[in-house]
């Protein structure tokens, strides 16, 4: 009798467990009385995120929402700012959060945000400065009827607040065809802003290197000024830099006078952002003031979508660096088209 009790008890202990999982899930109600199971991964800027296993990440209108309910604490920050970490449940129409500290009642409308329990705000967390890194490394290379070898790395530091940013960076590029090189360049540089008003911001910034293809033994440009955003919003930048420049270009080639000349310095930059890409266009343009037909324009465009990782990227694109009074034997326009594996963190 007690082999027989056993094998009776097992079938369901097996369905209390199998019932138990299905019953430990975050649900929501919607007003036309859809409810979804799943996993609540945030509440933020009027929608709710929920992970679901038949219909993967779903996000819905916080307006529509009648009824929370989760099956582990979190953290929620109401309209009034007031945090509370807790397990939100739903009775007679009523937000109930239950947590530690006690019970607190609300409506859905008064839930401004919920994240991790325990873990940072996340709206505190963005407004903090914090470091972002970015390498990038791209190899390429053919042989039979022609022999090429292209390499290209750099690196990148970042330090961020919605005020200001500080930008470390460098780069370098080499392309070998049938034993001919035809690109060799280096750069580093460091470049500072800071909003001192929601869209007008001031700058600085120091770049230098060499370009052996262009002749260039070493060149520096320093540059401070204002920058204005035409655009500014979660999903496209677009910004405009105006200042003045100190610029000097030492060259290779025998008897070609170096560049060592105040001047302007003017500069754009776009980035649109979108769900699953993103795409980034720079253009800089320094004339010296001892000759304003002595200029330099320097442009680099690409396009940037994640791989399986989300810090892993896959970017292809093309620079192009225009010198409008080269050296002699030298051509004005140097351009590069690049596809490059991006790895970045924080």
């Amino acid at each position: 009798m007690k082999i027989a009790s056993l094998f009776r008890i097992i079938p369901l202990c097996a369905v209390a467990a199998v019932c138990a999982a299905r019953l430990s899930a975050d649900v929501i109600e919607i007003k036309n009385g859809a409810r979804i199971v799943g996993t609540i991964t945030k509440i933020t800027g009027g929608s709710v995120s929920i992970s679901t296993t038949f219909a993967g990440d779903l996000t819905v209108k916080q307006s529509e929402v009648t009824s929370i309910q989760t099956d582990q604490p979190v953290a929620v920050r109401l309209a009034s700012g007031t945090r509370f970490d807790g397990q939100i449940a739903t009775k007679d129409g009523a937000i109930v959060i239950a947590g530690a500290d006690g019970t607190i009642t609300t409506s859905v409308a008064k839930i401004a945000a919920s994240w991790e329990a325990g873990g940072k705000d996340p709206a505190v967390a963005a407004m903090e400065r914090h470091w972002k890194y970015e390498a990038a490394v791209d190899i390429s290379g053919t042989s039979g009827n022609h022999d090429q070898l292209g390499t290209g790395a750099s690196f990148a530091a970042k330090l961020v607040s919605p005020q200001d940013s500080l930008d470390f960076y460098t780069a370098y590029n080499r392309q070998v065809s049938d034993g001919t090189k035809s690109a060799d360049k280096f750069k580093a540089g460091v470049d500072y802003s800071s909003n001192f008003v929601e869209r007008y911001s001031w700058f600085v910034r120091d770049e230098g290197g060499f370009d052996r293809i262009m002749s260039i033994k070493f060149y520096d440009t320093a540059a401070a000024g204002g920058g204005y955003d035409f655009i500014k919003n979660a999903i496209e930048v677009l910004t405009g830099r105006l200042g003045l420049a100190y610029r000097y270009d030492g060259y290779e080639t025998p008897g070609t006078p170096s560049v060592n000349s105040a001047a302007a310095d003017l500069e754009f930059a776009s980035d649109l952002k979108m769900k699953t890409w993103e795409m980034v266009n720079k253009v800089t343009i320094v004339p010296t003031f001892a000759d304003f037909k002595n200029y330099i324009i320097t442009q680099d465009s690409y396009w940037q979508l994640p791989l399986a990782s989300s810090t892993w990227k896959l970017r292809m694109g093309v620079s192009n660096n225009y010198q409008s009074i080269p050296p002699k034997g030298v051509k004005k326009l140097d351009t590069t088209y690049y596809t490059r594996l991006i790895l970045d963190w924080q």
